[in-house]
């Protein structure tokens, strides 16, 4: 995802299979069974590694701000860096091609900035290629819009004294579920050109291993935690809270269904939204506390989505 206006808002399940190899002897004097075979061992996946997603990914604001195009606001010190950096790659051996703004069609087709044009994403793979994360999704739905939105229609509520009496009012929810929902169909949507997507990064480099990097957690669970930080009406925190989920479980849906592995960063973020205290969030809120973009993750939420990929990585 993105910052607002611009941008886009937003465990893996590993198999081991254990084989068996038993061989008996035809020479009825001489019958034996080897021992099992000891379980194939999965070394941790090194470079080359090429980094592909979205703001959540290229880390916006957070400084030191690298790469080219500048327009892709690339973090040095986010998720795809920290991970790189703990796996001991070479620069030859690491490419963040990540960017603010981008969606699933600039995978595949060059994506213009307010300062220059990323390549497509995809052309960064290679046969050589050895590992692949990929955040993406959030600006595919359009949250960033919805969030907007939804702080709009809190801020009125608040501003009419509303809020107050009625905890569980949601009129941001009302306006896009009334007949269609309509961030649900998008969702849906969104999973189509995603599994597309995936089918291509195996094509272009058949010998990675592929992460799917799931969003961290925005809001908190209960509304009413959020009124300051987010101006939001309560019930329409639960709204956007439940619609990310949905958004993770599609991802991690068609991770599965790709053979890829989904890296759940929701989960281990719980206490750290935009809504928590500025020591420990890992979401900055509409007034950012330390350097970050809008309702995005700051240094510490990159730091927590690398230790998520990285502990999926050595599962």
């Amino acid at each position: 995802m993105g910052p607002l206006a611009r941008t886009g808002i937003g465990v893996a399940l590993t198999c081991g299979v254990l084989v068996t190899a038993v061989s008996i002897g035809q020479n009825s004097d001489n019958d034996s069974q080897k021992a099992p075979a000891t379980a194939p061992h999965k070394e941790t996946p090194k470079g080359p590694y090429v980094a592909l997603g979205d703001s959540y990914t290229s880390g916006p604001k957070i400084p030191p701000q690298t790469g080219d195009p500048a327009g892709c606001d690339r973090s040095g010190r986010n998720y795809p860096a920290l991970v790189a950096k703990e796996l001991g790659l070479r620069t030859a051996d690491f490419r963040d091609v990540s960017c603010s703004g981008a969606t699933i069609a600039d995978l595949t087709a060059p994506q213009s900035t307010d300062h220059g044009t990323n390549p497509a994403q995809l052309s960064a793979l290679a046969t050589t290629t050895k590992l692949v994360t990929l955040g993406i999704g959030g600006n595919d739905i359009g949250f960033s819009s919805v969030i907007t939105k939804c702080v709009t229609t809190g801020t009125l509520f608040k501003l009419a004294d509303k809020l107050t009496d009625i905890t569980d009012k949601a009129p941001c929810k009302e306006k896009y579920t009334s007949g269609t929902d309509e961030v649900t169909r998008k969702i849906r949507a969104t999973g189509d050109r995603l599994a597309r997507a995936l089918t291509e990064i195996e094509r272009r480099a058949p010998k990675a291993r592929v992460y799917v990097v799931g969003y961290p957690a925005i809001l908190p669970a209960k509304g009413t935690a959020c009124s300051r930080d987010m101006p939001l009406a309560p019930g329409d925190v639960t709204f956007l809270r439940q619609k990310q989920q949905e958004l993770n479980t599609m991802l991690g849906e068609r991770a599965r269904a790709s053979g890829a592995t989904y890296v759940d960063t929701f989960t281990p973020s719980a206490g750290h939204d935009a809504c928590s205290p500025a020591a420990t969030r890992w979401i900055e809120p509409l007034n950012p506390s330390s350097p970050a973009a809008v309702v995005h993750p700051n240094e510490h939420g990159e730091r927590g989505m690398a230790t998520a990929v990285l502990s999926a990585l050595k599962s």
